[in-house]
């Protein structure tokens, strides 16, 4: 019976002994920090070491806090530039904890630190805002050179010419990592890197933009159609000239073939009928009907003298005679 006794009494107090250590252990992870707390205050300073550590039992408590770097992830909101442009800046940051100690006195957990990095962040996104034009916040470096279109060039050059900047997207974020981070520190954060995720006009602000850009368009369609019709309007005016041209010259040909063959045809009646005098006589007896024929009509009135040679033919036209006539064959 007492060995039994002794047996469970070593028992228990191994057992004890092994609840001890396990609550007096602890391990610290690559990627945590801890920070020893007794009664609820921090004892000593934050341990960062990864492996086995040991604390007082039932006395003292294990914080586990982070050690990498934590992301922030601001909430969209609206905010004026210095030129009254309303617009709705998306940022976000990195931060981690840099002393575990002070972090956990002032914040104790991250998210006490996210809201006070909403806070602290956010004011400072506010006041460089405020106090920048909206180019500033746009553009991303002062250096840049515009890719201008080359439609607007000539008559649109105040819209296409870039309106130059003192320091650009990129100074205005370092300016509110410089502003916020003193502040911060104060709570054991440090502040590594605060950027502009996305900035967006709000809806009166983006009509206007709106119809500055439908303003542009229309004004450098107006000019494509300007040139083009001056473009058609010479097309039209050369056409004309090399028509008139054309057709003078295919007159000019027109009248020197109609004057060589009535040349020709002159000539071929001449030595048709030049053979002899009755010859000729006839030819112009024949001609003369012609003129006749294409004079004479039934709505003509003619006012002649007695001596035109016009009617020499009728004039000197004689009716035969009885005996003429009966002697015809």
């Amino acid at each position: 019976m007492k060995a039994a006794s002794q047996l469970v009494a070593l028992g228990t107090i191994a057992l004890v002994a092994l609840i001890v250590l396990a609550s007096s252990a602890y391990i610290v992870q690559e990627t945590d920090q801890v920070v020893i707390t007794q009664f609820g205050k921090p004892v000593g300073g934050a341990i960062t070491n990864a492996g086995l550590h040991f604390k007082l039992p039932l006395v003292q408590k294990a914080n586990f806090l982070e050690k990498r770097v934590l992301p922030w992830d601001g909430r969209p909101s609206e905010m004026p530039t210095k030129d009254k442009t309303y617009i709705i800046v998306d940022a976000f940051g990195r931060w981690r904890i840099k002393d575990a100690r002070q972090f956990f006195l002032r914040l104790r957990d991250e998210r006490s630190a996210l809201s006070r990095l909403d806070d602290i962040v956010g004011g400072e996104i506010r006041n460089a805002i405020a106090k920048h034009e909206l180019i500033e916040v746009i553009r991303s470096t002062k250096d840049r050179q515009p890719v201008i279109d080359q439609n607007l060039q000539g008559g649109l050059d105040t819209i296409s010419r870039l309106v130059p900047i003192q320091k650009g997207r990129a100074a205005v974020e370092q300016e509110i990592l410089a502003n916020a981070a003193p502040k911060l520190a104060a709570f054991g954060i440090e502040l590594l890197d605060v950027q502009f995720k996305r900035i967006h006009y709000n809806r009166t602000v983006l009509e206007q933009i709106y119809q500055r850009m439908i303003s542009e368009r229309q004004q450098i369609a107006e000019r494509f159609r300007s040139e083009g019709a001056g473009e058609a309007a010479k097309i039209l005016g050369q056409k004309e000239k090399d028509l008139q041209t054309i057709e003078s010259e295919a007159y000019r040909k027109i009248q020197e073939i109609r004057g060589e063959a009535d040349a020709k045809a002159t000539e071929i009646y001449a030595n048709a009928y030049n053979q002899s005098p009755e010859a000729a006589a006839f030819y112009e007896f024949l001609n003369t009907l012609e003129s006749y024929r294409a004079v004479l009509t039934n709505d003509t009135t003619l006012v002649l003298t007695t001596d035109s040679e016009f009617f020499k033919f009728l004039k000197s036209y004689s009716a035969p005679t009885a005996a003429e006539t009966t002697n015809k064959p």
